[in-house]
């Protein structure tokens, strides 16, 4: 078994002992963090996802903010991650993956998009992110060259370094309900 599917698999297991209700109260906390910073305060169009079971919460925060932001999700088309608007929770339908996707046009304009909030199973903090091992990400954060990147974790999903590989993208900052780490 590789490393990064150990520490998946780790990752997995520690996240196991807490339960949902647990995570939805660290999950305010890394946004009560994250909406404190000067990039959330001054950004006008904000990639993040919808979130399912186990990951850092997102939908509080997208849809109070959606009226004040631009919000791009994105939708898993094949191998690669499609944008698209987030216009409300009516114009949402289930992917095959059970996660909630936006319909509508796709969102092509990267260059408008100023924050990106990343989902990962772990990071480090020499701002490194693992992701589930599809490298959706790894495609789509290097077309963002306007965006700064904020990785969003529990405490428990952040560990002081990891093995990586070239494909392997940074953020410019990580985020956990204790902890902001910025380049």
């Amino acid at each position: 078994m590789s490393t990064k599917q150990s520490l998946r698999n780790e990752i997995g297991l520690l996240k196991k002992r807490y339960s949902n209700e647990d995570l939805h109260g660290f999950s305010k906390q890394i946004f009560g963090r994250l909406t404190q910073t000067k990039q959330f305060k001054e950004a006008r169009c904000i990639l993040a996802y919808y979130s399912f079971t186990g990951e850092v919460f997102t939908h509080d925060f997208i849809e109070k903010y959606a009226t004040e932001k631009k919000i791009i999700l994105p939708v898993v088309k094949k191998d690669v991650l499609v944008l698209k608007e987030f216009t409300g929770k009516n114009n949402m339908l289930k992917s095959n993956f059970g996660i909630l996707e936006p319909i509508g046009p796709d969102f092509i304009d990267y260059s408008q998009i100023d924050l990106g909030i990343i989902p990962g199973v772990v990071f480090d903090r020499k701002l490194n992110r693992l992701g589930r091992g599809k490298a959706y990400y790894d495609r789509l954060l290097p077309l963002l060259e306007n965006a700064y990147l904020m990785g969003i974790c529990f405490n428990f999903q952040l560990k002081d370094n990891m093995v990586l590989e070239p494909h392997d993208f940074p953020m410019n900052c990580v985020i956990s309900q204790d902890e902001i780490i910025e380049e």
